[in-house]
């Protein structure tokens, strides 16, 4: 097929595309969104997922958009979803790494997206250790701040994406059970999906070591549960997080073995459920930890699908942001 019939198939799609607006200028957190953002968010993730299963998985709806990705934490898949979203867009990308950057050098945070920011970048896909960075970057930059993740505060994306999936296999998120698992204190994700999966409708509940359960977590109306076993039985959906050992600056549990015991999940433990429930991660996991790798592998595990549909949930934030620079314009 040649170029111009495959620009007039994604001229097509995206006049399919709803034409409503984000109530937000930036993706700051799932806090600031509204139900109806995050259904809009969803409903025009179905279209580019559809896109992305067709044979020619580009569009050309962000070709005149520039946007930047400042990475100042390591990532793997957050930073190859983000890329992957904006190349299927038909964006120019800039990419940014700390570890060789003049931030090595004692730049501050402004000052480095100044820079960049004075090469005419229209939107900013940031990563930062501190909690609230990317809430300071959007009050102080003219350009459409997306938070991929800011120290142990929030990661939208993964949330949305979580959601999504949630959605996709059981056909809706209100009145499912989810009950989040393990590392709660130092896990943005856990903190995003609490506020997601409540604006959705869904109940949630926490479960892990006492030490590993943030003390004012019942501010947020989720149940606690320490016990590994009835937390599982409670759920629709367990969503097993992973141990970050890096934000640690002391013991919270006496070994890993001794956590893998009381709330790693294994094939038998799954098996021996009264239900089938849907095994989720946010990644990177730790196989043997907080789950084997039968489990990750598992027909109840949807852990690939969130992959895919973080490519999906991303393009559509992106697409639903640059509509507002386009409209601003």
């Amino acid at each position: 097929m040649g170029s111009g019939q495959s620009s007039q198939r994604a001229g097509k799609f995206d006049k399919r595309i709803i034409m409503a607006s984000l109530s937000v200028n930036h993706l700051v957190g799932i806090k600031e969104l509204s139900k109806e953002d995050i259904a809009l968010i969803f409903q025009t993730a179905d279209n580019f997922k559809s896109v992305l299963n067709r044979s020619i998985k580009k569009v050309p709806s962000l070709r005149d958009i520039t946007i930047a990705n400042l990475f100042f934490e390591n990532s793997t898949r957050t930073r190859l979803s983000f890329e992957l979203a904006e190349k299927r867009l038909s964006a120019d990308i800039v990419n940014f790494s700390s570890a060789s950057s003049s931030v090595k050098k004692g730049e501050s945070l402004i000052d480095t997206v100044n820079n960049i920011l004075a090469m005419k970048v229209d939107m900013v896909v940031m990563r930062h250790p501190n909690p609230g960075a990317a809430k300071f970057l959007s009050e102080h930059v003219d350009s459409k701040i997306v938070n991929a993740g800011d120290g142990a505060h929030e990661h939208p994306t993964q949330a949305l994406l979580d959601a999504y999936s949630i959605r996709e296999k059981l056909g809706e998120v209100s009145g499912k059970k989810v009950v989040i698992v393990g590392d709660i204190t130092h896990s943005r994700v856990a903190l995003s999906n609490i506020f997601c999966l409540q604006k959705l409708g869904a109940e949630v509940m926490v479960c892990g070591p006492a030490t590993l359960i943030p003390k004012y977590i019942h501010e947020l109306d989720v149940k606690v549960e320490h016990d590994l076993r009835k937390a599982l039985e409670w759920c629709d959906v367990a969503n097993m997080l992973r141990i970050q050992l890096e934000r640690m600056d002391v013991n919270y549990f006496p070994s890993l073995r001794e956590y893998t015991m009381l709330y790693g999940l294994d094939k038998q433990f799954l098996n021996s459920l009264s239900k089938k429930i849907v095994v989720m991660h946010p990644g990177p996991i730790n196989r043997g930890i907080e789950i084997t790798s039968d489990v990750a592998d598992s027909d109840q595990a949807i852990i690939l699908d969130q992959v895919e549909n973080g490519v999906a949930v991303r393009m559509a934030v992106l697409y639903l942001l640059a509509e507002k620079i386009k409209r601003e314009a």
